[in-house]
């Protein structure tokens, strides 16, 4: 299974890069075992917002071939 990742702010710092390609032998997978088995450079920091194909979704939702899977810090302003 293929997967875009995309990170986003201060993801974007911590992981080092603005986005990726993964290719992975699985064919379903939820976001939250993506992060801990594939992406992990420590915990999740907390609040972290994730959305699949352009829609935000919880870290049990399951992801599939050819996904976009997007992680940014919570946004806040005034």
């Amino acid at each position: 299974m293929r997967l875009s990742i995309k990170y986003f702010a201060s993801m974007r710092e911590r992981m080092g890069c603005a986005e990726q390609e993964l290719e992975l032998a699985v064919s379903e997978i939820s976001i939250a075992q993506l992060w801990d088995d594939h992406l992990s450079q420590g915990p999740m920091p907390a609040n972290t917002l994730v959305a699949v194909n352009m829609e935000y979704c919880d870290w049990d939702s399951v992801v599939k071939e050819g996904d976009e899977v997007a992680f940014f810090p919570p946004v806040t302003g005034g």
